[in-house]
């Protein structure tokens, strides 16, 4: 028996409504200019600060970005470190101006990897935010997309799910974003061209862009060209060109 897709084809539009993003080149960005690397992801955090500020602007309704994967805890101590500092007191001072601007802040990924500290600024910023609406800006922290499959499956299970009962729609409910629609389009910065273990289920048809734009250099004018890239895109989500331009 043929197996058909129940998920809904999401309508087109010029500016995607939801853009997911790794921001990658940091470490290069300041090794190039002779500085450690710890300067570099203090100036993405600037680069980040103006990428929401232009999503809010462009009518993007959802941005999720990748700040530290499950695989990061692999990288020198002394940068984990620094980022778990950085990570501290970016929510310490960045939450007030997101919560101004009406902006909804939340967290994705295994928390508990956290200090105690860091986990109670996620929870008050999310609670502070909850109801804003112009933009919600997710961060994936200690993340990965394998892990988030698993631990919907163990969701799964322990809710004694039937087999027959497993579904996309019931897998994608589970999911850490579940609420909110997949992203339309992907964005790596720094020249690498992969995933790299981010939203997989979630980016099964999204528009992907590459650019080799390292992070602390990206801005407005660099997001736009993503955003010109992802319009000349015909998303089909499995149907031909004849039935997008009938829909349409």
């Amino acid at each position: 028996m043929a197996t058909r897709s129940k998920q809904a084809i999401p309508a087109s539009a010029d500016v995607p409504r939801h853009i997911a993003i790794i921001m990658d080149g940091n470490g290069r960005w300041a090794k190039r200019r002779l500085m450690p690397r710890v300067a570099g992801h203090r100036k993405g955090v600037e680069a980040l600060r103006g990428v929401i500020r232009a999503c809010a602007e462009r009518g993007v309704s959802h941005l999720t970005v990748f700040a530290f994967s499950s695989e990061n805890w692999r990288r020198p101590q002394e940068e984990v470190s620094l980022l778990m500092e950085l990570f501290m007191r970016a929510l310490e001072n960045e939450v007030a101006r997101l919560h101004e601007n009406d902006i909804r802040f939340r967290v994705i990924g295994d928390l508990s990897g956290f200090s105690e500290r860091i986990q109670s600024l996620v929870s008050d910023a999310e609670a502070l935010t909850r109801n804003n609406a112009r933009l919600t800006f997710t961060v994936a922290a200690n993340y990965g997309g394998r892990w988030d499959i698993v631990q919907t499956v163990k969701k799964l299970m322990a809710s004694s799910v039937a087999p027959e009962a497993v579904s996309e729609a019931a897998l994608a409910q589970q999911l850490s974003m579940a609420d909110l629609p997949e992203p339309d389009l992907f964005i790596r910065t720094g020249g690498e061209q992969r995933i790299s273990n981010f939203l997989l289920w979630q980016l099964a048809y999204t528009e992907l862009h590459f650019t080799n734009v390292l992070w602390p250099d990206f801005d407005a004018v660099a997001l736009d060209a993503a955003i010109a890239s992802y319009r000349t895109r015909e998303r089909r989500f499995g149907r031909t060109s004849e039935q997008v331009s009938a829909a349409s």
